[in-house]
């Protein structure tokens, strides 16, 4: 998947009858790092992602600890590369859950501003 600058990225996260949705853009690339923004659950963060460094991800966990100790779905977003000709990044999101419990549904991408 790509984005331009300040494209917002926007997936909808269901689980036991809950709607969420997760949102992230990207608004400065400098000296191959690539600042983002993103959003989930009330809480708003800032990460700086490299393609070639281990800086290169982040990890959103997707539902409460609770009372259950077993490993918590979550979802991690992955900076891929940074296109300087269509002046694009490119991510990849990957989704762990071991016992299903996550749909996710891509909403449309919108331009912020």
């Amino acid at each position: 998947m790509s984005l331009k600058k300040d494209e917002q990225k926007k997936i909808l996260v269901k689980y036991d009858n809950r709607e969420k949705v997760f949102k992230f853009r990207w608004t400065l690339y400098k000296n191959g790092g690539l600042v983002v923004f993103r959003s989930y659950d009330k809480v708003v963060a800032q990460n700086v992602l490299y393609s070639r460094h281990k800086n290169q991800s982040f990890r959103v966990e997707l539902k409460p600890r609770g009372t259950d100790f077993y490993k918590v779905p979550y979802m991690l977003v992955k900076f891929k590369e940074f296109d300087q000709k269509s002046q694009e990044a490119k991510f990849e999101i990957f989704l762990s859950d071991d016992r299903g419990q996550i749909v996710l549904e891509d909403l449309k991408t919108l331009k912020e501003g």
